[in-house]
Order: structure tokens, then sequence, then C-alpha cells
């Protein structure tokens, strides 16, 4: 688990294998809940090649100095980020 929202991450190995690869992330809030952006890519096990970007919002709780995933949004494409952008530019302009 992690202490620091510096350490959260959406890496994950499977032995000595990296199957989720993390390639960049954005804090957005700290605290006791902590909300972070992550840019990744999964692995085709049958290609053995990671694929196209893929993005997540997770929302963490600390709780005795570790925090633990509470919720999280995959945002399923390329196409659908870049809509998700576009409103969020309409509303706040």
């Amino acid at each position: 688990m992690a202490e620091t929202v510096e350490e959260l991450t959406v890496e994950y190995m499977e032995g000595d294998e990296i199957t989720v690869k993390e390639l960049d992330k954005i804090v957005l809030t700290k605290g006791a809940w902590a909300t972070l952006l992550f840019r990744y890519q999964d692995l085709d096990r049958k290609t053995g090649e990671f694929g196209a970007d893929k993005y997540t919002i997770r929302r963490y709780q600390k709780r005795n100095g570790e925090y633990s995933q509470r919720s999280k949004f995959n945002i399923s494409s390329k196409d659908q980020a870049t809509k998700i952008v576009d409103a969020l530019t309409t509303w706040i302009r």
C-alpha cells in the first residue's frame, strides 16, 4: 500500500512481467481523499506488445497512514477522452 500520493500507481506486474504499464499521472487533488488521472497501456498477451493509450481517474482514501482505492472511472477510448475535454472546456469558459 502507498503512504504518499506520489507512490500511487496503476502499474501492475504478474511475476516478472509488466501487464499494465503506467505512462504518466497527474495528481488532481491531495489530502485525505486523493484524485489522480493516469495514462497507461495494457499488455496484449497474444502479441506481447502494449496496446493503445488508455486513461483512468482514480479516487483514493487515506486511512491509518495508507491510501486505498475507493473508486475509478476508465475512459474507454481517445474519442471519449476528447469528448470529456471538449465538454469541460465548454463548461468552464
